[in-house]
């Protein structure tokens, strides 16, 4: 079977301040990794600043924007720039009152080729979302693309199966998920531990189960808390795993540019060898759209 790779770069990153501040590096890690001969670039989850879901504050909402907008007029300039398809992560501005958590997906030519609104929205210690967030209304479509269809999710919908499976259905090739996960400082070592564990356990079952490659790209560095908490420190360890879940790329803890080579021939192999769509018992799923079986 002919080898067909795809060169793809993950932005890793920390927060630098604002958005005019993170656009700049950005810019400037696109550039770096278009040079280095990627074309595909996954950025990190709401990467315009700081992750502001920490606390709820009304003033927050004056960060979001419509989309198109000031930052995907930005963002299209840079993939048209350097030729690569970019998948953002925006807070947009749908209507008064009505935001939503929204990856933007530019083709190499700088256009819009698609945007998936976040489903799944927590509400969670540091994590406040459903205060800004309206979950997704345009569902699980992936987004076509020149390297290929591309199954968008962002950052909690990584813990549903159903998601990344809906995606796999529509035809996607490619699963990634922008990202911004970390843990509270004061947890001991085994806490934080398992916490990251299950994170990567999770990508790997979204692969394994569809046989698909999956690019999760995350956020690093500590951020205080508003509220004087203890803040959040976002763990980083962005990866690329191959159709059976196996480790393409993984960084570590510190700003990086997490470049991988992804065959994109090898889904087909794998489906052949191990072919979970083909034995699905679609008849027999019906209490999935059950809350909880009583």
């Amino acid at each position: 079977m002919k080898k067909q790779t795809l060169p793809v770069a993950l932005i890793q990153e920390r927060n630098h301040g604002d958005a005019d501040a993170n656009l700049s590096v950005i810019e400037q890690r696109v550039a770096e990794a278009a040079k280095r001969g990627a074309r595909l670039v996954l950025l990190q989850e709401l990467h315009n600043g700081a992750y502001f879901c920490q606390h709820e504050d009304v003033c927050e909402f004056d960060l979001a924007e419509p989309i198109p907008g000031p930052s995907t007029e930005r963002l299209g300039v840079l993939a048209k720039q350097h030729g690569v398809v970019l998948v953002s992560s925006l807070f947009e501005r749908r209507a008064a009152g009505l935001y939503h958590n929204t990856a933007v997906v530019f083709e190499a030519d700088g256009s819009v080729a698609g945007k998936y609104r976040k489903m799944h929205i927590p509400d969670d210690p540091g994590f406040y979302e459903k205060f800004y967030f309206t979950p997704g209304d345009i569902g699980f479509e992936p987004i076509d693309t020149s390297v290929g269809r591309l199954g968008v999710l962002v950052c909690w919908d990584q813990w549903y199966p159903e998601g990344a499976r809906l995606m796999a259905l529509a035809g996607a090739e490619l699963l990634l998920y922008p990202t911004a996960i970390g843990w509270d400082p004061d947890d001991d070592q085994a806490e934080k531990n398992r916490q990251r564990d299950a994170w990567v356990l999770s990508h790997r079952g979204h692969a394994v189960a569809n046989g698909l490659p999956v690019l999760s790209c995350n956020r690093v560095g500590h951020e205080p808390s508003p509220l004087k908490a203890s803040g959040i420190d976002f763990w980083g360890n962005s990866h690329v795993l191959g159709p059976q879940g196996e480790f393409i790329a993984e960084a570590g803890g510190e700003p990086e540019i997490l470049m991988a080579e992804v065959d994109l021939q090898r889904s087909e192999h794998v489906r052949r060898i191990w072919p979970f769509l083909r034995d699905r018992r679609i008849d027999a799923y019906g209490d999935l759209l059950k809350r909880y079986r009583d």
